[in-house]
């Protein structure tokens, strides 16, 4: 599987976006286009390199997210567990 496709939870590196998160709504060639749900909606996604996100999390059990409430319960759940469970030093 690819870390690019669609659905997966990715990290923006570069741009006004720098380190939020953001669901892939499709790929193109180098490109990714990603929504936020808020600001970044499923019809208006934005156009990313792909050098500048970083996959962090996979789609789980083949979800497809097709509402803009949809991804922002996605981002929410992946924030509120990643404050529960704080990475081990």
């Amino acid at each position: 599987m690819d870390c690019y496709s669609a659905g997966n939870l990715v990290r923006s590196l570069a741009g006004h976006d720098k380190d939020s998160i953001s669901i892939i709504i499709r790929e193109e060639g180098s490109f990714v286009f990603v929504a936020d749900g808020r600001l970044r909606t499923i019809g208006q996604p934005k156009r990313k390199n792909k050098k500048h996100v970083q996959p962090i999390r996979r789609k789980q059990g083949g979800e497809i997210l097709r509402t803009d409430e949809a991804v922002k319960k996605a981002i929410q759940s992946y924030i509120k567990e990643s404050r529960e469970c704080p990475k081990a030093t």
